[in-house]
């Protein structure tokens, strides 16, 4: 069986591709790995399919555009038990993957680059991406996902084949490099790190990457991959402090740092509380919907939780609150019924409207989403 694929993603890159090839198959000769080298052509248009061949490789046209699908075909067509793969542009060095093959003999599934533990050479990274770009966005990939990676965008890693294969990769563009670590570390993969130098590459044009616009897809595939941070956790926020300090505002107004907050603030507080309880409900209907769609795997503690949740528990739950809301409402109209329906004092009657009405609004929200809840759970049988 092949041991080890060299897998080389290439759009338009005739001025490199033979300097790649011709590094990988020095460090394969030299090793005395058997392996192979091959390149997922993703529609050149300056001959590099034919230059990749000439040199040696083995190519595989993948018409559908988009740097995941070249590598996601590549990934698919390998023979090797285990690939390393990298830009064919020269940025990274192919005759030196001997620190790639040691990770991945020791066991490890992924063995990821770090560009800046191995030096990244003067002008080949902007400063925007080296000391803005990809920091913060390693940071984020951290903090969301306890990902153990310093360097979450390096485009030299390897990894073993079948256990990416089982991974189910489904984005098409940038952000796929995003979507190995993610899914990696869900499910709980051993991750290993080794220095890679980078270099400045040698196309002679500009680069296929665009700051802003990759850099907002990856930070946007994170944030849609985490419902946590993206909604529960806000909403767990300005739901708990909205409750809060409408309980406060309710038995009497309140200062904080000189400032007055009465009926206004308890109204934008209720109105807090209300948007932190849609987050959350947010935040279950996109981890469910993640999970039925194969992007995300089952997390035990949301299947019990989920076991709980029943419609007939959300919709009385909802009723139950709806009617509060609406017997309190009626009290405060009785209230208004015995003054003649005349003038009142507002600072009196709406400490009890605006909670009243929140308990309505928040009522009927959890009866509806208890019906799309279980929508989306038609495939679980419940």
């Amino acid at each position: 069986m092949t041991e080890l694929t060299i897998l080389m993603p290439c759009l338009n890159e005739a001025a490199t591709i033979g300097r790649c090839i011709a590094k990988a198959r020095a460090f394969l000769e030299r090793a005395g790995i058997e392996g192979e080298i091959l390149v997922a052509d993703n529609g050149s248009g300056d001959g590099s399919a034919a230059l990749a061949h000439q040199a040696g490789a083995r190519v595989v046209e993948v018409p559908e555009r988009g740097y995941g699908a070249a590598l996601a075909a590549g990934i698919a067509a390998a023979r090797g038990r285990y690939i390393i793969m990298g830009d064919a542009d020269d940025s990274y060095d192919f005759s030196r993957l001997e620190p790639f093959v040691e990770k991945l003999r020791q066991g490890y599934p992924l063995v990821m680059g770090n560009r800046f533990q191995g030096g990244i050479r003067p002008g080949a990274m902007p400063p925007l991406h080296r000391y803005f770009g990809n920091p913060i966005l390693s940071f984020v990939g951290r903090l969301f996902f306890g990902a153990r990676v310093g360097d979450f965008h390096c485009g030299l890693r390897g990894f073993e084949r079948d256990a990416v294969m089982a991974l189910s990769l489904k984005t098409q563009g940038m952000e796929f490099a995003s979507e190995l670590i993610v899914k990696a570390a869900l499910a709980g993969w051993r991750v290993a790190e080794v220095p890679t130098a980078l270099h400045p590459d040698g196309r002679g044009r500009p680069p296929h990457l665009r700051s802003w616009r990759d850099g907002w897809r990856h930070l946007r595939f994170l944030l849609l991959f985490s419902p946590r941070w993206l909604f529960l956790y806000p909403g767990l926020i300005l739901g708990i402090l909205g409750t809060v300090l409408t309980a406060i505002l309710y038995f009497a107004p309140l200062r904080v740092f000189g400032a007055g907050l009465d009926i206004h603030s308890m109204l934008y507080a209720s109105a807090a509380a209300l948007l932190g309880m849609q987050l959350c409900l947010f935040a279950l209907f996109a981890r469910i919907s993640a999970r039925n769609a194969g992007l995300l795997p089952r997390q035990p503690a949301l299947e019990r939780f989920l076991k709980v949740l029943t419609l007939e528990r959300g919709l009385l739950t909802g009723l139950l609150l709806a009617l509060g809301g609406f017997a309190w409402s009626a009290a405060a109209f009785w209230q208004w019924r015995e003054a003649g329906f005349g003038p009142l004092d507002p600072r009196v009657v709406m400490r009890d409207t605006i909670p009243a009405t929140a308990l309505m609004i928040g009522g009927m929200e959890l009866v509806l989403a208890s019906f799309l809840l279980s929508v989306l759970r038609l495939k679980d049988g419940d």
